[in-house]
């Protein structure tokens, strides 16, 4: 079982920035990648952004250039950089972990419980 503890969501105006954390914690020996998937509201979830343990990362064609990934494997924790958010990066965003690359929503392992990300226009 591994847990997955994500915080950073919030409210803000196109154009703000804000950094999302994960943290894992439990039986975490077995996690090669970590990264974000997003929900909006009547939409499938979608991957944002993964990295792995050897630092590959990955990045959607919708976040790419705004948004970066990053990792402290020592403590199984990533971040997700957000910049220049735009209100269609309304979502919740959601953590996950898995034993293999790349993340897709059929390897992920195990799920954060999300975090609400709202941007106003």
């Amino acid at each position: 079982q591994v847990l997955l503890e994500e915080s950073g969501g919030g409210l803000v105006q196109a154009g703000a920035s804000l950094r999302l954390s994960c943290a894992a914690s439990g039986h975490t020996l077995g996690v090669y990648s970590m990264g974000w998937f997003r929900q909006a509201p009547g939409k499938e979830r979608e991957i944002v952004a993964g990295t792995t343990s050897g630092g590959t990362t990955y990045y959607s064609d919708s976040v790419k250039g705004r948004f970066t990934i990053s990792r402290d494997n020592d403590k199984y924790t990533i971040f997700l950089q957000m910049n220049n958010l735009k209100p269609e990066d309304t979502a919740v965003y959601y953590c996950a972990v898995s034993n293999r690359w790349p993340l897709l929503k059929s390897s992920v392992g195990f799920w954060g419980q999300g975090t609400q990300v709202t941007v106003s226009s």
